[in-house]
């Protein structure tokens, strides 16, 4: 069975409503981004960090997977699928993907602040004074700007091993996450769908380019892909 490798950020998710990370003057929601999205910002200010994610976790309740994820989460009766997604959100998995690597972590999680960083599913708020049961306090389990990503180096096996590589809703600029694309077996086809798509079909070999929302060039594409199959 092929393999199938999606990469995919902000896009995919925001056809379902949930806005991209940051607006085009550097804010997310109203706030400075290094304000709620950095150690530095959680060490100042944990309670107002704290009550942005809370805020993101309850806006997450509200909101479905949309065409794009269903179809991608379709495409795994005909291949194999693995899922790797700048989001933070869990549509994917309520479409119904059932591999799913999360690069810049979980908005339905937390973990602890103390030595052994232990990650446990929360779909609550998580208020200052919520400790794990070492008794330190719990944090979003977010990637934070200045912090690794730990399941990089999982990301990078996993794009070197695709037949088919599909990348949506993600301009590909923002590193170490763009550099995935260069882990793409040189005959593997690449499809990048976006509305508006930075590249050409110059810049990688094999590349197609959908220039459309997730919600309809997936369903496109995933359509296209099975037919190859019959």
């Amino acid at each position: 069975m092929k393999k199938i490798v999606v990469l995919s950020g902000a896009g995919m998710s925001a056809d379902s409503g949930i806005k991209t990370f940051r607006d085009a003057d550097g804010l997310w929601e109203g706030h400075d981004v290094m304000e709620v999205a950095s150690p530095g910002g959680f060490a100042r200010n944990p309670e107002l960090v704290l009550e942005f994610y809370n805020q993101r976790r309850r806006q997450l309740r509200e909101v479905a997977p949309n065409a794009g994820h269903l179809a991608l989460a379709g495409l795994e009766a005909h291949f194999e699928v693995e899922i790797i997604t700048q989001n933070v959100d869990d549509l994917h998995e309520r479409a119904g993907s059932t591999r799913v690597t999360h690069l810049h972590g979980e908005l339905i999680k937390a973990r602890s602040t103390g030595p052994s960083q232990d990650i446990f599913l929360h779909r609550g708020d998580i208020c200052l004074g919520d400790t794990c049961p070492a008794g330190y306090q719990l944090r979003p389990h977010i990637v934070w700007f200045g912090e690794e990503v730990p399941l990089l180096g999982k990301a990078a096996a996993v794009t070197a091993q695709a037949d088919i590589l599909i990348i949506v809703g993600t301009s590909m600029q923002v590193y170490p996450a763009a550099g995935l694309v260069h882990y793409k077996p040189k005959a593997s086809p690449l499809y990048f769908v976006d509305p508006r798509p930075n590249v050409m079909p110059g810049d990688f070999s094999g590349l197609e380019i959908l220039a459309e929302k997730a919600s309809t060039g997936l369903p496109t594409l995933v359509r296209q892909l099975v037919r190859t199959m019959t």
